[in-house]
Protein backbone atom coordinates (compact mmCIF):
# COMPACT_ATOMS: atom_id res chain seq x y z
CA UNK A 1 0.00 0.00 0.00
CA UNK A 2 1.46 3.26 -0.94
CA UNK A 3 1.53 6.39 1.11
CA UNK A 4 -1.37 8.27 -0.46
CA UNK A 5 -3.52 4.72 -0.04
CA UNK A 6 -2.30 5.19 3.80
CA UNK A 7 -3.68 8.62 3.84
CA UNK A 8 -7.21 7.64 2.47
CA UNK A 9 -7.43 4.93 4.60
CA UNK A 10 -7.12 6.92 7.84
CA UNK A 11 -9.16 9.72 6.54
CA UNK A 12 -12.35 6.82 5.53
CA UNK A 13 -12.16 5.80 9.23
CA UNK A 14 -13.38 9.48 10.31
CA UNK A 15 -16.78 9.74 11.30
CA UNK A 16 -18.86 10.82 8.57
CA UNK A 17 -21.19 12.84 10.72
CA UNK A 18 -18.09 14.33 11.90
CA UNK A 19 -16.87 15.10 8.96
CA UNK A 20 -20.15 16.45 7.10
CA UNK A 21 -20.85 18.17 10.59
CA UNK A 22 -18.10 20.97 10.33
CA UNK A 23 -18.64 22.74 6.84
CA UNK A 24 -22.09 22.58 8.07
CA UNK A 25 -21.84 24.89 10.55
CA UNK A 26 -19.09 26.66 8.84
CA UNK A 27 -22.13 27.61 6.01
CA UNK A 28 -24.43 28.24 8.78
CA UNK A 29 -22.25 30.67 10.94
CA UNK A 30 -21.42 32.84 7.32
CA UNK A 31 -24.72 32.75 6.85
CA UNK A 32 -25.62 34.17 10.18
CA UNK A 33 -23.04 36.39 10.02
CA UNK A 34 -24.74 38.00 6.72
CA UNK A 35 -27.93 37.72 8.67
CA UNK A 36 -26.50 39.97 11.19
CA UNK A 37 -24.74 42.48 9.26
CA UNK A 38 -28.07 43.15 7.49
CA UNK A 39 -30.13 43.21 10.33
CA UNK A 40 -28.50 45.57 11.86
CA UNK A 41 -26.75 47.69 8.75
CA UNK A 42 -23.33 47.22 9.92
CA UNK A 43 -20.01 46.16 7.44
CA UNK A 44 -16.81 44.50 7.26
CA UNK A 45 -14.02 46.03 8.37
CA UNK A 46 -10.58 45.22 7.45
CA UNK A 47 -6.70 45.67 8.58
CA UNK A 48 -3.85 43.93 8.27
CA UNK A 49 -4.82 41.30 10.94
CA UNK A 50 -7.88 40.19 9.27
CA UNK A 51 -11.79 41.65 9.33
CA UNK A 52 -14.59 42.23 11.74
CA UNK A 53 -18.11 44.01 11.83
CA UNK A 54 -18.36 47.74 12.84
CA UNK A 55 -21.92 49.15 12.97
CA UNK A 56 -21.59 53.51 13.49
CA UNK A 57 -24.97 54.80 14.53
CA UNK A 58 -25.23 58.80 15.19
CA UNK A 59 -27.85 60.66 18.45
CA UNK A 60 -28.74 63.77 18.97
CA UNK A 61 -29.27 62.89 22.61
CA UNK A 62 -27.56 62.98 25.08
CA UNK A 63 -26.34 66.21 24.47
CA UNK A 64 -22.77 67.26 24.52
CA UNK A 65 -21.80 67.78 28.12
CA UNK A 66 -18.85 70.68 28.54
CA UNK A 67 -17.11 69.75 32.09
CA UNK A 68 -16.06 72.41 34.52
CA UNK A 69 -12.67 71.62 35.01
CA UNK A 70 -13.14 72.25 39.17
CA UNK A 71 -16.44 70.05 38.88
CA UNK A 72 -14.36 67.35 37.05
CA UNK A 73 -11.73 67.54 39.78
CA UNK A 74 -14.44 65.44 42.09
CA UNK A 75 -14.41 62.20 39.21
CA UNK A 76 -10.12 62.12 39.71
CA UNK A 77 -9.15 59.14 41.89
CA UNK A 78 -8.19 60.26 45.69
CA UNK A 79 -4.56 61.62 45.95
CA UNK A 80 -4.27 62.44 41.99
CA UNK A 81 -0.90 64.57 41.82
CA UNK A 82 -1.58 67.87 40.91
CA UNK A 83 -5.51 67.61 40.35
CA UNK A 84 -6.27 70.63 39.43
CA UNK A 85 -3.84 70.40 35.86
CA UNK A 86 -5.34 67.15 35.08
CA UNK A 87 -8.81 68.17 35.50
CA UNK A 88 -7.95 71.20 33.42
CA UNK A 89 -6.57 69.28 30.42
CA UNK A 90 -9.20 66.87 30.41
CA UNK A 91 -12.02 69.30 30.71
CA UNK A 92 -12.38 68.82 26.66
CA UNK A 93 -15.25 67.03 25.85
CA UNK A 94 -13.94 65.92 22.77
CA UNK A 95 -10.82 64.10 24.45
CA UNK A 96 -13.65 62.04 26.10
CA UNK A 97 -14.42 58.46 24.89
CA UNK A 98 -17.45 56.50 26.41
CA UNK A 99 -16.57 52.69 26.51
CA UNK A 100 -18.66 49.53 27.10
CA UNK A 101 -18.33 45.53 26.39
CA UNK A 102 -20.08 42.91 26.05
CA UNK A 103 -18.08 39.68 27.24
CA UNK A 104 -18.51 35.61 26.97
CA UNK A 105 -18.62 35.69 30.45
CA UNK A 106 -18.30 37.81 34.08
CA UNK A 107 -15.51 36.21 35.59
CA UNK A 108 -12.77 37.78 33.65
CA UNK A 109 -9.46 35.96 33.46
CA UNK A 110 -7.51 34.62 29.99
CA UNK A 111 -10.52 32.68 28.76
CA UNK A 112 -13.00 35.43 28.20
CA UNK A 113 -13.21 37.15 25.36
CA UNK A 114 -14.69 40.91 24.84
CA UNK A 115 -16.84 39.44 21.62
CA UNK A 116 -18.71 43.12 21.30
CA UNK A 117 -16.52 46.46 22.08
CA UNK A 118 -18.65 49.72 21.66
CA UNK A 119 -17.31 53.09 21.64
CA UNK A 120 -18.91 56.29 22.14
CA UNK A 121 -17.79 60.21 21.71
CA UNK A 122 -19.41 63.58 21.16
CA UNK A 123 -19.67 64.73 18.02
CA UNK A 124 -21.80 67.62 15.79
CA UNK A 125 -23.69 68.59 19.10
CA UNK A 126 -24.43 64.69 19.77
CA UNK A 127 -23.22 61.22 20.23
CA UNK A 128 -21.44 59.46 17.80
CA UNK A 129 -21.60 55.19 18.60
CA UNK A 130 -19.54 52.76 17.11
CA UNK A 131 -19.26 48.87 17.69
CA UNK A 132 -16.84 46.30 17.01
CA UNK A 133 -18.03 42.64 17.04
CA UNK A 134 -15.93 39.59 16.38
CA UNK A 135 -18.38 37.45 14.17
CA UNK A 136 -15.81 34.40 15.30
CA UNK A 137 -12.97 34.17 17.67
CA UNK A 138 -10.36 34.05 15.29
CA UNK A 139 -11.30 38.63 14.58
CA UNK A 140 -9.96 39.16 17.87
CA UNK A 141 -6.74 40.88 16.57
CA UNK A 142 -8.64 42.79 13.87
CA UNK A 143 -11.10 44.21 17.04
CA UNK A 144 -7.87 44.76 19.02
CA UNK A 145 -6.17 46.58 16.43
CA UNK A 146 -8.79 49.13 15.51
CA UNK A 147 -9.85 49.47 19.66
CA UNK A 148 -6.41 50.56 19.59
CA UNK A 149 -6.48 53.32 16.65
CA UNK A 150 -9.54 54.78 18.22
CA UNK A 151 -8.46 54.90 21.98
CA UNK A 152 -5.02 56.85 20.61
CA UNK A 153 -7.69 60.02 18.97
CA UNK A 154 -8.56 60.70 22.65
CA UNK A 155 -7.18 60.72 25.68
CA UNK A 156 -10.40 60.32 28.67
CA UNK A 157 -11.58 57.16 28.59
CA UNK A 158 -15.00 56.87 30.62
CA UNK A 159 -16.42 53.97 31.89
CA UNK A 160 -19.47 52.06 34.37
CA UNK A 161 -17.32 49.71 36.47
CA UNK A 162 -14.42 49.84 33.90
CA UNK A 163 -11.90 49.88 36.26
CA UNK A 164 -12.55 46.95 37.88
CA UNK A 165 -14.11 44.90 34.65
CA UNK A 166 -13.84 46.29 31.23
CA UNK A 167 -10.36 47.73 30.87
CA UNK A 168 -8.27 45.21 33.33
CA UNK A 169 -9.74 42.18 30.63
CA UNK A 170 -9.04 44.10 27.76
CA UNK A 171 -5.41 44.69 29.01
CA UNK A 172 -5.80 40.82 29.48
CA UNK A 173 -6.52 40.36 25.47
CA UNK A 174 -4.10 42.80 24.33
CA UNK A 175 -1.62 40.97 26.43
CA UNK A 176 -2.44 37.79 24.95
CA UNK A 177 -1.72 39.22 21.36
CA UNK A 178 1.33 38.87 21.70
CA UNK A 179 1.49 41.79 18.70
CA UNK A 180 -1.00 44.40 19.51
CA UNK A 181 0.11 47.44 21.82
CA UNK A 182 -2.21 48.21 24.32
CA UNK A 183 -3.03 52.31 23.89
CA UNK A 184 -3.38 53.17 28.04
CA UNK A 185 -5.47 56.17 28.34
CA UNK A 186 -3.99 58.75 29.72
CA UNK A 187 -7.11 59.35 32.52
CA UNK A 188 -9.38 56.60 33.34
CA UNK A 189 -12.80 58.22 35.00
CA UNK A 190 -15.14 55.36 36.21
CA UNK A 191 -18.64 56.98 36.72
CA UNK A 192 -19.50 53.44 39.33
CA UNK A 193 -17.74 55.10 42.24
CA UNK A 194 -19.21 58.85 42.28
CA UNK A 195 -22.89 57.00 41.53
CA UNK A 196 -22.38 55.02 44.48
CA UNK A 197 -21.77 57.71 46.96
CA UNK A 198 -24.94 59.90 45.04
CA UNK A 199 -27.14 57.72 44.84
CA UNK A 200 -27.00 54.67 47.15
CA UNK A 201 -28.59 56.41 50.18
CA UNK A 202 -31.55 56.78 47.89
CA UNK A 203 -31.52 53.86 45.55
CA UNK A 204 -29.64 50.95 47.31
CA UNK A 205 -28.59 49.66 43.67
CA UNK A 206 -26.72 51.70 41.78
CA UNK A 207 -26.98 49.84 38.35
CA UNK A 208 -27.27 51.55 35.08
CA UNK A 209 -30.40 50.51 34.28
CA UNK A 210 -31.56 51.72 37.94
CA UNK A 211 -29.92 54.81 37.42
CA UNK A 212 -31.25 55.47 34.00
CA UNK A 213 -34.80 55.01 35.69
CA UNK A 214 -34.78 56.81 38.93
CA UNK A 215 -32.26 59.87 38.60
CA UNK A 216 -31.95 60.63 34.71
CA UNK A 217 -35.52 60.59 34.57
CA UNK A 218 -35.94 64.09 32.14
CA UNK A 219 -32.81 62.93 30.70
CA UNK A 220 -33.84 59.56 30.00
CA UNK A 221 -37.16 60.65 28.29
CA UNK A 222 -35.17 62.85 26.31
CA UNK A 223 -33.04 59.49 24.98
CA UNK A 224 -36.41 58.91 22.92
CA UNK A 225 -35.61 55.35 24.32
CA UNK A 226 -36.18 53.12 27.41
CA UNK A 227 -35.48 49.61 28.61
CA UNK A 228 -38.66 47.90 28.37
CA UNK A 229 -37.62 45.41 25.40
CA UNK A 230 -33.88 45.57 26.62
CA UNK A 231 -32.40 41.71 27.33
CA UNK A 232 -30.92 40.73 30.11
CA UNK A 233 -27.38 41.11 30.34
CA UNK A 234 -27.02 37.60 31.77
CA UNK A 235 -27.97 35.79 28.98
CA UNK A 236 -25.69 37.86 26.36
CA UNK A 237 -22.94 35.19 26.96
CA UNK A 238 -24.78 32.08 25.82
CA UNK A 239 -26.89 33.89 23.23
CA UNK A 240 -23.16 34.64 21.46
CA UNK A 241 -21.96 31.06 21.80
CA UNK A 242 -25.61 30.03 19.97
CA UNK A 243 -24.48 32.61 16.83
CA UNK A 244 -20.77 30.51 17.14
CA UNK A 245 -22.60 27.56 16.76
CA UNK A 246 -24.64 28.67 13.85
CA UNK A 247 -27.63 29.88 15.82
CA UNK A 248 -29.96 32.70 14.68
CA UNK A 249 -28.66 36.42 14.16
CA UNK A 250 -31.72 37.84 15.63
CA UNK A 251 -31.19 37.57 19.48
CA UNK A 252 -27.63 39.33 18.26
CA UNK A 253 -29.25 42.44 17.08
CA UNK A 254 -30.72 42.39 20.88
CA UNK A 255 -26.97 42.92 22.25
CA UNK A 256 -25.86 45.21 19.80
CA UNK A 257 -29.15 47.70 21.21
CA UNK A 258 -28.42 46.69 24.64
CA UNK A 259 -25.24 48.14 23.76
CA UNK A 260 -25.69 51.26 22.40
CA UNK A 261 -28.24 52.17 25.25
CA UNK A 262 -25.72 51.57 27.74
CA UNK A 263 -23.24 54.30 26.03
CA UNK A 264 -25.95 56.49 25.69
CA UNK A 265 -27.13 55.86 29.26
CA UNK A 266 -23.42 56.46 30.56
CA UNK A 267 -22.74 59.73 28.64
CA UNK A 268 -26.23 61.04 29.97
CA UNK A 269 -24.68 59.77 33.46
CA UNK A 270 -21.34 61.77 32.93
CA UNK A 271 -23.79 64.88 31.91
CA UNK A 272 -26.05 64.25 35.25
CA UNK A 273 -22.73 63.90 37.56
CA UNK A 274 -21.01 66.73 36.22
CA UNK A 275 -24.37 69.07 36.63
CA UNK A 276 -24.84 67.79 40.12
CA UNK A 277 -20.66 68.90 40.83
CA UNK A 278 -21.42 72.21 39.41
CA UNK A 279 -24.23 73.05 41.76
CA UNK A 280 -22.51 71.75 44.61
CA UNK A 281 -19.22 74.14 44.18
CA UNK A 282 -22.18 76.62 43.80
CA UNK A 283 -21.90 77.17 39.61
CA UNK A 284 -25.49 76.20 39.26
CA UNK A 285 -28.31 78.78 39.85
CA UNK A 286 -29.54 79.03 43.05
CA UNK A 287 -32.56 77.36 42.37
CA UNK A 288 -31.36 74.01 41.47
CA UNK A 289 -31.06 72.49 44.94
CA UNK A 290 -34.90 72.98 45.89
CA UNK A 291 -35.83 71.01 43.17
CA UNK A 292 -33.24 68.18 44.13
CA UNK A 293 -34.11 65.24 46.07
CA UNK A 294 -33.41 65.27 49.79
CA UNK A 295 -31.10 62.08 49.72
CA UNK A 296 -29.33 62.99 46.47
CA UNK A 297 -28.03 66.16 48.61
CA UNK A 298 -26.60 64.39 51.29
CA UNK A 299 -25.03 61.99 48.61
CA UNK A 300 -23.42 64.75 47.32
CA UNK A 301 -22.33 66.24 50.85
CA UNK A 302 -21.09 62.83 51.25
CA UNK A 303 -18.91 63.04 48.15
CA UNK A 304 -17.72 66.48 48.31
CA UNK A 305 -16.47 65.43 52.00
CA UNK A 306 -14.66 62.91 51.04
CA UNK A 307 -13.23 64.37 47.74
CA UNK A 308 -11.18 67.93 50.57
CA UNK A 309 -14.36 69.59 50.12
CA UNK A 310 -15.54 70.40 53.97
CA UNK A 311 -17.09 74.25 53.38
CA UNK A 312 -19.40 72.81 50.46
CA UNK A 313 -20.05 69.61 52.03
CA UNK A 314 -20.68 71.38 55.22
CA UNK A 315 -23.54 73.95 53.43
CA UNK A 316 -25.18 71.06 51.61
CA UNK A 317 -25.65 68.68 54.91
CA UNK A 318 -27.17 71.70 56.18
CA UNK A 319 -29.56 72.11 52.93
CA UNK A 320 -30.38 68.75 52.95
CA UNK A 321 -31.08 68.44 56.58
CA UNK A 322 -33.52 71.45 56.05
CA UNK A 323 -35.12 69.92 53.00
CA UNK A 324 -36.02 66.89 55.36
CA UNK A 325 -34.72 63.34 55.17
CA UNK A 326 -35.72 59.81 56.42
CA UNK A 327 -34.74 59.61 59.94
CA UNK A 328 -32.14 57.16 59.45
CA UNK A 329 -30.20 58.94 56.59
CA UNK A 330 -31.04 62.12 58.46
CA UNK A 331 -28.69 60.61 62.11
CA UNK A 332 -25.97 60.50 59.54
CA UNK A 333 -26.34 63.45 58.04
CA UNK A 334 -26.09 65.13 61.57
CA UNK A 335 -23.35 63.37 62.89
CA UNK A 336 -21.35 63.47 60.02
CA UNK A 337 -22.42 67.45 60.09
CA UNK A 338 -21.76 67.77 63.52
CA UNK A 339 -17.69 66.03 63.04
CA UNK A 340 -17.15 68.64 60.04
CA UNK A 341 -18.52 71.33 62.52
CA UNK A 342 -16.12 70.03 65.25
CA UNK A 343 -13.12 70.22 62.49
CA UNK A 344 -13.94 74.05 61.90
CA UNK A 345 -14.44 74.68 65.79
CA UNK A 346 -17.92 75.72 65.59
CA UNK A 347 -18.57 73.87 68.94
CA UNK A 348 -22.12 75.66 69.06
CA UNK A 349 -23.02 73.93 66.27
CA UNK A 350 -21.35 70.92 66.83
CA UNK A 351 -22.57 70.36 70.46
CA UNK A 352 -26.28 71.25 69.04
CA UNK A 353 -26.11 68.31 66.93
CA UNK A 354 -24.84 66.16 69.61
CA UNK A 355 -27.92 67.16 72.18
CA UNK A 356 -30.18 66.46 69.36
CA UNK A 357 -28.82 62.42 68.44
CA UNK A 358 -28.55 61.89 71.88
CA UNK A 359 -31.99 62.99 72.73
CA UNK A 360 -33.01 60.68 70.14
CA UNK A 361 -32.48 57.88 71.71
CA UNK A 362 -34.35 54.92 71.21
CA UNK A 363 -34.81 52.01 73.86
CA UNK A 364 -35.61 48.21 72.71
CA UNK A 365 -38.90 49.24 74.19
CA UNK A 366 -39.78 51.70 73.19
CA UNK A 367 -38.78 51.00 69.78
CA UNK A 368 -41.44 52.11 67.41
CA UNK A 369 -43.46 49.27 65.92
CA UNK A 370 -42.52 50.56 61.69
CA UNK A 371 -38.81 50.46 63.08
CA UNK A 372 -36.44 47.92 62.05
CA UNK A 373 -34.27 46.18 64.98
CA UNK A 374 -30.86 47.86 62.73
CA UNK A 375 -32.61 50.92 62.74
CA UNK A 376 -32.91 51.16 66.36
CA UNK A 377 -29.59 49.79 67.00
CA UNK A 378 -27.87 52.30 65.32
CA UNK A 379 -30.34 55.11 66.84
CA UNK A 380 -29.00 53.96 69.87
CA UNK A 381 -25.11 53.72 69.03
CA UNK A 382 -25.78 56.94 67.21
CA UNK A 383 -27.02 58.81 70.70
CA UNK A 384 -24.39 57.09 72.85
CA UNK A 385 -21.55 58.34 70.53
CA UNK A 386 -23.33 62.11 70.47
CA UNK A 387 -23.19 61.14 74.69
CA UNK A 388 -19.40 60.16 74.04
CA UNK A 389 -18.59 63.21 71.92
CA UNK A 390 -20.36 66.04 74.22
CA UNK A 391 -18.06 64.17 77.11
CA UNK A 392 -14.96 65.02 75.08
CA UNK A 393 -15.97 68.66 74.25
CA UNK A 394 -16.89 69.26 78.35
CA UNK A 395 -13.85 67.27 79.33
CA UNK A 396 -11.20 69.13 77.13
CA UNK A 397 -12.91 72.21 76.18
CA UNK A 398 -15.84 73.68 78.47
CA UNK A 399 -13.51 72.48 81.53
CA UNK A 400 -16.50 70.69 83.32
CA UNK A 401 -15.48 67.07 84.04
CA UNK A 402 -18.30 66.64 86.18
CA UNK A 403 -21.00 67.27 83.39
CA UNK A 404 -18.61 64.91 81.36
CA UNK A 405 -18.88 62.17 83.62
CA UNK A 406 -22.37 62.51 83.90
CA UNK A 407 -23.02 61.97 80.32
CA UNK A 408 -20.48 58.83 80.05
CA UNK A 409 -22.31 57.63 83.09
CA UNK A 410 -25.95 58.07 81.45
CA UNK A 411 -23.99 56.45 78.11
CA UNK A 412 -22.98 53.69 79.95
CA UNK A 413 -25.97 52.78 81.87
CA UNK A 414 -28.11 52.89 78.50
CA UNK A 415 -26.02 50.88 76.64
CA UNK A 416 -26.41 47.90 79.59
CA UNK A 417 -30.04 48.61 79.53
CA UNK A 418 -30.16 47.53 75.58
CA UNK A 419 -28.32 45.21 75.81
CA UNK A 420 -29.96 43.04 78.53
CA UNK A 421 -33.36 44.14 76.20
CA UNK A 422 -31.79 42.54 73.42
CA UNK A 423 -31.69 46.35 71.71
CA UNK A 424 -27.70 45.78 70.75
CA UNK A 425 -25.21 42.91 69.64
CA UNK A 426 -23.63 41.94 72.24
CA UNK A 427 -19.82 42.54 70.50
CA UNK A 428 -21.03 46.08 69.18
CA UNK A 429 -22.11 46.63 72.78
CA UNK A 430 -18.53 45.52 74.70
CA UNK A 431 -16.28 47.73 71.90
CA UNK A 432 -18.38 50.44 73.18
CA UNK A 433 -18.55 50.02 76.46
CA UNK A 434 -14.52 49.38 76.74
CA UNK A 435 -14.16 52.58 75.36
CA UNK A 436 -16.62 54.40 77.78
CA UNK A 437 -15.44 52.53 80.86
CA UNK A 438 -11.66 53.78 80.23
CA UNK A 439 -13.12 57.49 79.75
CA UNK A 440 -15.15 57.00 83.13
CA UNK A 441 -12.53 55.80 84.71
CA UNK A 442 -10.48 58.55 83.72
CA UNK A 443 -12.47 61.26 84.98
CA UNK A 444 -13.25 59.78 87.86
CA UNK A 445 -9.29 59.19 89.11
CA UNK A 446 -9.51 63.17 87.84
CA UNK A 447 -11.81 63.84 90.32
CA UNK A 448 -10.56 62.20 93.16
CA UNK A 449 -7.35 63.51 92.39
CA UNK A 450 -8.92 66.84 92.37
CA UNK A 451 -10.80 66.30 96.07
CA UNK A 452 -7.45 65.26 97.09
CA UNK A 453 -6.00 68.46 96.15
CA UNK A 454 -8.92 70.07 97.66
CA UNK A 455 -8.63 68.91 101.02
CA UNK A 456 -4.95 68.96 101.33
CA UNK A 457 -5.73 72.55 100.17
CA UNK A 458 -8.32 73.17 103.08
CA UNK A 459 -5.97 71.33 105.56
CA UNK A 460 -3.16 73.31 105.24
CA UNK A 461 -5.19 76.87 105.40
CA UNK A 462 -6.66 75.61 108.98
Amino acid sequence: MNLADKFAHVAALRPVRKRDAEPARTADLTTECDRLAQLLGAKASRNRYGEHLSLRQWYATPEMCSPDARSLSLLLPKGTPDAHAVAKSAADPEQWLFLDTETTGLAGGTGTYAFLVGLAWWDAGGLQVEQFFMRDLDEEHSLLLELSGRMSKRTVLVTFNGKSFDWPLLETRYRMTRAIPCCTPKLHLDLLHPARQLWRPRLGSVRLKELERHVLGDENRALEWSRHDDIDSSLIPQMYFDYLRGGPAEPLAGVFRHNQMDLRGLAALAGKILTMFDSGHGLADAAHHSTQDPLDLYGLSRLMQRRGEPARARELYETALRSGLPRPVERLAQRELAQLAKREQDYTRATSLWEELRQASPSAKRKKPTTTLEDAQNALVAAIEAAEQLAIYYEHRAKQPRRATELTSHAIAELRSAQRDGGIAAERAHKIEARLTRRLTRLERYAATAHELLRAVGSSTT
